[in-house]
C-alpha cells in the first residue's frame, strides 16, 4: 500500500490546537505519495498564511489510520 499524506488547513480557535473552527472552509491541498512531498505541499501553504496565526496546516499519515498495524 501506497504510504497516504493529506495536506489540508484551515482556521484554529486555538493556534496551538488543532479545533478547526469552520469545516465547510478547510483548505485541502492534496493527497501525496510519501512525505517528502507532503511536507513541500504543507511548507509553501503554511508560508503563505504565515502572518495569520489562526490559519494553520498540518499533514495526516492517512496511511496509518488506513492500517495501524502495519509498520
Amino acid at each position: 500500500m501506497s504510504k497516504l499524506h493529506l495536506v489540508f488547513g484551515g482556521r484554529v480557535s486555538d493556534p496551538q490546537g488543532l479545533d478547526f473552527v469552520d469545516l465547510g472552509n478547510l483548505d485541502v491541498v492534496g493527497l501525496y505519495p510519501d512525505y517528502k512531498s507532503a511536507e513541500k505541499a504543507w511548507r509553501s501553504a503554511a508560508q503563505r498564511t504565515v502572518d495569520d496565526a489562526e490559519m494553520k496546516y498540518v499533514v495526516v499519515h492517512l496511511h496509518k489510520l488506513l492500517q495501524p498495524d502495519a509498520e
